[in-house]
């Protein structure tokens, strides 16, 4: 039966509960193999029930429970049902058939035999009986419990404490463990299977040789790859060990650096620009200690450093993506051997020369938007109006190299688009759009980022309004007598007394013509206030004509224009 359940009849005992359908099936087939009528049923939520039955009286049911709580079968909580809420029935796999449940007959003496909630079963691996398996665990160390246990998590059937205990879960996951590898499933592992159990655990460290470094110019000591990394070079504050071949391109970095907290939170700040720290995963900051787990298309990275007496020391480790078993049991190995010696790298290490990139920090690559051009803020809480160009095919959009926004209102054919940052922004000017019309050759100057994000501030282009229309006559845009850079795009274009006549637009390309080089245009102020007020964005505006120095200007550009970044 499989799909909605149809209405039950009779008495069920219902044997136990399992937080997903995986791991009730595995239990029904363990109880399967010593029982009729296993069956197992959704609870019309997470929970899924294992059950026996249906018996014809409860009568039958209360003596079958019985029974198999004698013969160590049933656990303790188990109890009876009317099967009221069984929801989807998902054991036995459809094409089944159900008959009535026969209670089981009482056993002739007591089960002697018993480990927890489960019956051994007479089938035993061929290296030790199920008694023998059981006198050789005992012999085990608490710590050799803990690695099976650690190695059940590994392999996905464990999800509880690391404690060493072997309770019900333990015992549960074993038996999980032995069903899934074709072994009897005693739920007591022999010394056999606890040796392919950690083997197979193992084997994804094959070839790393994972051997404890101690680095003392960094002050640390921690378990790293050798088998596929080696030192390559001291750039303060790490120290860089880098892929052996081109067989597998890993990295391991050793953070150590004099700080406090506030520079914590700026290597923190910093490693989220390098292209080796995807955007994507968790991250986590505390007072003394950071966290990065990210994820990307191409690697994976994790990082973490940690503050104590005046010293931050930490590592990262650098992996290919696609082999996240063994990203994450090196990852492990690391963070258990990690531990701080006396001493930090001392900055000089790494002396200044001619190779000195602006791209690059501390020798690592930078990671580099897709898109960088200009916005400007046009409310008091940071929304940027900004042109439309490629922002659909974003994955990420940041104002300022640091803010996350999103684009929540856009127009292909105007080139025209709104950013709301994700966090409400106190930008210090706001745009006040000129409603009167301008005077033809009047001044004109248009703030934006001529060379991406590599100056902390606007660059002022000036020039001088050519038209108040399209060379094809168009009303709603005008042209510009002045020599623009991509980075200019989105940019407000500013009338000598700082009111915004409208946005730049990008520069055209294609259709076979080129443009003189100081031919722009920019989208007016009628129209952007037309496109506001239609995504229900008030403007601010302004009818007042003056005058205001080229060093004010610099000034309010500064103040009101953003770069906007595409990645």
């Amino acid at each position: 039966m499989t799909g909605p359940a149809l209405a039950q009849d009779g008495t069920f005992i219902q044997l136990e509960a399992q937080p997903t359908t995986a791991a009730a099936i595995t239990r029904a087939q363990v109880y399967d193999a010593t029982q009729d009528n296993v069956l197992g049923f959704n609870l019309g939520g997470r929970w899924n029930a294992v059950v026996i039955g249906p018996f014809a009286t409860r009568d039958q049911a209360t003596a079958a429970l019985r029974v198999l709580r004698q013969a160590g079968i049933a656990p303790d909580d188990a109890f009876l049902t009317d099967g009221e809420r069984f929801a989807e029935q998902f054991y036995p796999a459809a094409g089944a058939t159900q008959t009535e449940a026969t209670p089981p007959a009482a056993p002739d003496a007591p089960a002697t035999d018993v480990v927890g909630s489960v019956v051994d079963l007479p089938a035993a691996p061929a290296d030790e009986t199920v008694q023998e398996a059981r006198v050789s665990e005992q012999a085990l160390t608490r710590s050799e419990k803990q690695d099976l246990q650690i190695a059940l998590q590994w392999a996905g059937y464990y999800d509880s404490a690391i404690d060493g205990a072997f309770g019900r879960g333990t015992r549960s996951a074993m038996e999980a463990w032995q069903l899934a590898n074709g072994y009897d499933p005693t739920g007591v592992l022999t010394t056999l299977q606890r040796d392919v159990l950690t083997t197979a655990y193992n084997a994804v460290l094959d070839g790393m040789n994972l051997q404890l470094i101690r680095d003392d110019a960094a002050g640390i000591a921690v378990q790293i790859p050798t088998g596929v990394v080696s030192f390559t070079e001291y750039e303060p504050p790490f120290a860089r060990f880098g892929p052996k071949s081109d067989a597998l391109d890993a990295q391991v970095l050793l953070i150590s650096q004099q700080g406090d907290q506030n520079r914590l939170f700026g290597l923190y700040e910093i490693l989220q620009t390098l292209a080796i720290v995807p955007t994507d995963g968790d991250r986590q900051r505390g007072d003394d200690r950071f966290e990065i787990n990210a994820v990307g298309p191409q690697v994976e990275t994790y990082v973490m450093a940690r503050l104590s007496d005046g010293q931050i020391k930490g590592f990262a480790l650098v992996w290919p993506a696609g082999d996240t078993a063994r990203f994450s049991r090196i990852r492990d190995e690391m963070i258990a051997s990690f531990a701080t010696t006396e001493g930090v790298l001392d900055p000089a290490l790494a002396r200044p020369d001619e190779d000195q990139v602006i791209d690059l920090v501390a020798g690592l690559e930078v990671r580099k938007p897709r898109l960088s051009q200009a916005g400007f803020y046009i409310s008091d809480t940071g929304t940027v109006l900004t042109a439309a160009t490629t922002l659909d095919n974003c994955t990420e959009i940041t104002l300022n190299g640091s803010d996350a926004a999103t684009l929540i209102a856009s127009d292909a054919a105007l080139g025209l688009a709104v950013l709301e940052p994700a966090q409400p922004l106190a930008p210090q000017a706001v745009a006040a759009f000129q409603t009167q019309v301008p005077r033809l050759q009047s001044e004109i100057a248009v703030a934006g980022y001529p060379f991406g994000g590599v100056l902390p501030a606007p660059t002022l282009t000036f020039g001088r309004l050519s038209d108040i229309r399209g060379l094809n006559g168009e009303e709603d845009i005008k042209r510009l007598a002045l020599a623009a850079e991509p980075g200019d795009a989105g940019g407000p274009v500013f009338d000598n007394g700082g009111a915004v006549l409208g946005m730049l637009l990008p520069r055209a390309t294609g259709a076979g013509q080129v443009l003189p080089a100081d031919v722009s245009f920019l989208v007016d102020s009628e129209t952007i206030i037309g496109f506001l007020d239609q995504a229900g964005i008030a403007a601010q505006i302004t009818d007042s004509l003056a005058f205001m120095p080229p060093e004010t200007l610099t000034l309010l550009a500064a103040d009101n224009t953003v770069l906007v970044d595409c990645w």
